[in-house]
C-alpha cells in the first residue's frame, strides 16, 4: 500500500478540523428521517385460526426494546422482541449485522467501552445478565445472580464496572472482569439505576415509592447521602387521589446537575440533582405504557415495553422524547429555574410544551437517543428510523458531513 507522501501529509495536517456544531431550537425543529428500516424487526408468525390466546388486546407488531450507541457515536445496537440484536453504522446508514438470542432472548443492550463488545440482559430461560463479542458472535461471559427479570442496566462511563437493577428488589454491581457482583443493595421495589457522568455517583430509582436514592460508588455500602421524594402537585389537578407515577429511566445531564426522570405516563420529570428540587415537568406526548392508542389504562401505572422513550442531547440543552402516536417530542431545557434550600414538595415545577413534535416515525416512538457526539438521533419501534437536521440530498452525503462535527 503506497504510503503518503510528505506533502500530502502536511495538507492533511494543516486541514481544519470541522468545527463543532452548535444545537439551536432552529436545528432541534428541523430533525427528519433520513433512513427507516422497514426490516430492522422479524414479523411475528401468524397464529393458528383456532388459537384467540395469541390475539390479546395489545398484540401487534413486535418492537425495538432498547438501543445503545458505542462510546464514538459511530454505531448503533437495537435489541428486539423477535429476539435478535442488530448492529448499524450511523456513518453509512447501513445495517452491519444481526445476531439471535432465540434461547436466552434479548433486552436492554449496553455497548461497553469496546465498539466489539456489548452485555445485555435476558427476556427467556434465567435472568442471567450476559457479556457477548460482537466480532465472533460468542459469549464472553456470564453475570448470575437475579432472581428475576433485570429491568435497568448501564454501564460506568469510566470504567470496567456497571449495575443492574430488577425486579427481584435488588440492585447489583459487577465489574466485566469477574462473574460475581461486587455489591448488592437490597430495596423495598424495583429499582432502576444511573450513573453520572464522573461514575463517581450513581443514582437508584425506587417505584411505588417514588424515591430517588443518591449514593457514592465509593461507599456504596453506606446510606444514601441524598434521596429524592419525587412528589408531582399538580397531579391531583387531574384525579384524586392523583395517578401513580412510575419511573422507566434516569439520567443524568452532562454536567452533572440534573437529573431525567423518564415514566411511563404523559409526562417526565426533571430534577436538581444536588439538592432534589423538582424543577420542570415535561409534557405533550402521550405515555407509552400501553401498546396500542385504543388500549385502555390500568388504574396501576406500569413500565410499558421500552424504557428508553427520553433522553438528554449530548450538549445537555434539549430532551427527545417518543410517544405513543408516534411523534417526537422535543423539549428545550437550556433555561431551567433555580430553586435553593429546603425542598417544597408543594412547589409546582415548570410545565414544559415541546418546542417541536417531529413527524416522521412510522408507529409508536418507543425508544428515543441521541447520539452521544453527533447531530444524529435513533428512533425505534416496530421499524428503526435515523433522523439528520438536513436530509435533503443524499443521506450518506449529509450523515458523513453532520458526523464529522461534534456537538458542542
Amino acid at each position: 500500500m503506497a504510503q503518503p507522501t510528505a506533502s500530502s501529509s502536511h495538507a492533511a495536517a494543516a486541514m481544519p478540523a470541522a468545527p463543532p456544531l452548535s444545537l439551536t431550537p432552529a436545528i432541534m425543529s428541523k430533525l427528519k428521517p433520513a433512513k427507516i428500516f422497514k426490516n430492522s424487526v422479524d414479523p411475528q408468525t401468524p397464529p393458528s385460526p383456532g388459537n384467540h390466546s395469541a390475539r390479546g388486546q395489545n398484540a401487534g407488531p413486535r418492537h425495538i426494546t432498547g438501543i445503545s450507541f458505542d462510546d464514538r457515536g459511530d454505531q448503533v445496537m437495537t435489541a428486539a422482541e423477535d429476539e435478535t440484536f442488530r448492529l448499524y453504522n450511523c456513518k453509512s446508514g447501513k445495517p452491519l449485522k444481526t445476531l439471535y438470542s432465540k434461547k436466552y432472548g434479548v433486552d436492554l443492550p449496553r455497548f461497553t467501552h469496546k465498539n466489539t463488545a456489548i452485555i445485555h440482559a435476558s427476556t427467556k430461560e434465567d435472568d442471567t445478565i450476559r457479556y457477548h463479542s460482537l466480532h465472533d458472535n460468542k459469549y464472553l461471559q456470564y453475570f448470575k445472580g437475579h432472581k428475576q427479570k433485570v429491568v435497568s442496566l448501564e454501564v460506568s462511563p469510566v470504567d470496567d464496572g456497571f449495575m443492574s437493577g430488577s425486579l427481584d428488589k435488588t440492585v447489583r454491581l459487577w465489574d466485566l472482569r469477574t462473574p460475581t457482583c461486587r455489591g448488592l443493595l437490597n430495596l423495598p421495589s424495583s429499582p432502576i439505576v444511573a450513573y453520572d457522568a464522573s461514575g463517581l455517583v450513581f443514582a437508584v430509582g425506587v417505584n411505588h415509592y417514588s424515591r430517588i436514592l443518591l449514593y457514592d460508588q465509593a461507599n456504596f455500602d453506606k446510606a444514601p447521602f441524598l434521596a429524592i421524594a419525587l412528589e408531582d402537585p399538580t397531579l391531583s389537578l387531574v384525579s384524586f387521589p392523583p395517578r401513580a407515577i412510575f419511573m422507566t429511566s434516569l439520567s443524568f445531564s452532562s454536567n452533572g446537575k440534573y437529573l431525567l426522570v423518564g415514566c411511563s405516563g404523559d409526562a417526565h420529570y426533571i430534577m436538581d440533582a444536588f439538592e432534589g428540587h423538582l424543577l420542570a415537568k415535561l409534557e405533550g406526548h402521550t405515555g407509552l405504557e400501553r401498546r396500542k392508542m385504543n388500549s385502555p389504562l390500568s388504574i396501576e401505572p406500569v413500565r410499558g415495553n421500552s424504557g428508553e422513550e427520553v433522553s438528554w442531547t449530548p450538549d445537555s440543552k434539549y430532551i427527545v422524547g417518543g410517544s405513543l402516536d408516534g411523534k417526537v417530542s422535543v423539549w428545550d431545557v437550556s433555561s431551567l429555574p433555580t430553586k435553593s434550600g429546603t425542598v417544597d414538595p408543594k412547589a409546582p415545577p415548570l410545565r414544559l410544551q415541546p418546542i417541536a413534535a417531529l413527524e416522521g416515525h412510522p408507529g409508536p416512538s418507543r425508544c428515543v437517543k441521541f447520539n452521544p457526539r453527533f447531530a444524529m438521533m435513533c428512533t425505534a419501534g416496530a421499524e428503526l428510523a435515523f433522523w439528520l437536521p438536513d436530509p435533503s440530498g443524499d443521506p450518506e452525503e449529509v450523515a458523513k458531513e453532520l458526523l464529522k462535527r461534534k456537538v458542542g
